[in-house]
């Protein structure tokens, strides 16, 4: 699943950014935004694979905005100006929509994004532990909790501690991990027993805040 989001100051080029993507089995368009400010803020927080992205809009521009962005996402333009053109190469943009584009032209793009994640993802990640490096394995890779102002990898044979906050690996781990605690993440695939207040993964026992459990319904 491409997680995405869209930010255009004019409300019919975002609804028309939903109707093509409400048509893409494998797309989620999750937020659309006319301030882009509101976008900068979400993106603090929230990662996501695509942003589809209006160059010319008030206040702060697109290419301003992803000046200022945080967080790693594939890019796609969408504006009413063919001169910007260069600037998506700047950029590394997948692509760049001229509108009006049609939903052919649409589905092309997400195609170029989606063979582009595919290539890019990877199923491993390494973490510092004292003096070296230690591979996990994302299938293998049970929950991550925190504890101080360190992360505990949690496998089924092993337990690495490693000087990390959450919001960096939230940036690593791939959509199957979900946070549902303010202390822990965990993957979903790997969940035994759901219940109102926790979950179970195996013998332990992990708590479930009541912020995240609709989410986490919803995501399993």
């Amino acid at each position: 699943m491409i997680k995405a989001i869209a930010i255009d100051d004019e409300a019919n080029a975002l609804k028309i950014i939903e109707s093509h993507a409400s048509r893409i089995p494998f797309l989620n368009l999750e937020r659309v935004f006319t301030d882009a400010f509101e976008a900068l803020d979400y993106l603090d927080g929230t990662k996501v694979d695509l942003v589809f992205l209006d160059i010319n809009m008030p206040d702060i521009n697109g290419l301003e905005f992803l000046d200022a962005a945080k967080g790693k996402f594939e890019l796609v333009f969408t504006t009413a100006y063919s001169e910007y053109a260069v600037d998506s190469y700047n950029y590394n943009a997948a692509d760049y929509l001229l509108k009006p584009f049609d939903f052919g032209r649409f589905l092309k793009a997400i195609m170029k994004v989606k063979d582009i994640l595919k290539h890019d993802k990877e199923d491993y990640l390494f973490v510092k532990s004292g003096y070296e490096y230690l591979r996990i394995n994302f299938n293998e890779l049970l929950f991550v909790k925190g504890e101080g102002n360190y992360l505990k990898f949690v496998e089924h044979n092993r337990s690495t501690l490693s000087r990390m906050t959450f919001q960096e690996i939230k940036e690593t781990l791939p959509e199957e991990f979900l946070a549902v605690h303010r202390s822990y993440v965990v993957n979903k695939t790997k969940i035994t027993k759901l219940e109102k207040h926790q979950l179970h993964i195996g013998e332990t026992a992990i708590p479930i805040s009541q912020t995240h459990y609709e989410q986490l319904i919803s995501n399993i």
